[in-house]
């Protein structure tokens, strides 16, 4: 099997609004990240099957299209699944500013 890779950052808003930990409670509030995504698609063959920089822009475009900035109370899994599914990937990786995140296969 052979994967595409896109890397990006999206700079964008969240909260976890049922938040019961007292110890991270100000996660309730919505605060920014900087969330760098890893994304993997299979392709048929090695020249080009999809173009990398066309895919990267068109996730970037769903992106601020759906979501302006602001993913509500989405959780790195939830943006992660929702890219894996919205554009058929093998891999998605969403990390809060490069640090903690989430991976879905």
């Amino acid at each position: 099997m052979t994967n595409i890779i896109i890397k990006l950052t999206y700079i964008g808003l969240h909260c976890w609004k049922n938040c019961p930990l007292d110890e991270v409670k100000y996660l309730k509030d919505k605060h920014r990240h900087t969330f760098y995504i890893t994304c993997k698609k299979e392709v048929s063959h090695d020249d080009r099957d999809i173009e990398i920089i066309m895919f990267k822009n068109k996730i970037l475009n769903y992106l601020e299209t759906k979501y302006k900035g602001d993913f509500g109370i989405m959780s790195c899994e939830m943006i992660a699944k929702d890219l894996k599914n919205v554009f058929e990937l093998n891999y998605c990786k969403v990390l809060e500013d490069n640090e903690n995140g989430a991976e879905v296969l």
